[in-house]
């Protein structure tokens, strides 16, 4: 499985950016895909995350309300939709996936990851 991210870029506070998630290798109708995301100095953090199984999507609190996910199926692709983006949310976006129904929030879980892309709030 492959995991090919893009989408990062340089905006102001409470602007918009869209990440993508591409992937290969396999069929996933049986898989969740979604992001984590490390800071400046910070530990990666869960972000949220999308089943193919059943399009249910799961959420960080500190993204709630303003993140969404969304997936198309034909292109096996997973888009990260951040609104209201905040200073905080600086940093290197990581796409990743794993076989299953379940979402995890740690990282250790999951078997596939993409390169990060660069994420970054100015005030």
């Amino acid at each position: 499985v492959q995991l090919q991210a893009s989408g990062g870029g340089l905006v102001q506070a409470g602007g918009s950016l869209r990440l993508s998630c591409a992937a290969s290798g396999r069929t996933f109708n049986n898989y969740v895909m979604g992001w984590f995301r490390q800071g400046p100095g910070r530990e990666r953090e869960f972000v949220g995350f999308i089943s193919w199984n059943d399009g249910s999507t799961y959420f960080a609190d500190s993204v709630k309300g303003r993140f969404t996910i969304s997936g198309d199926n034909a292109k096996n692709t997973i888009y990260l939709q951040m609104n209201s983006l905040k200073p905080e949310d600086t940093a290197v976006y990581y796409c990743a996936a794993r076989s299953g129904k379940y979402i995890y929030s740690s990282s250790r879980y999951y078997d596939y990851w993409g390169q990060g892309t660069q994420v970054t709030v100015s005030s």
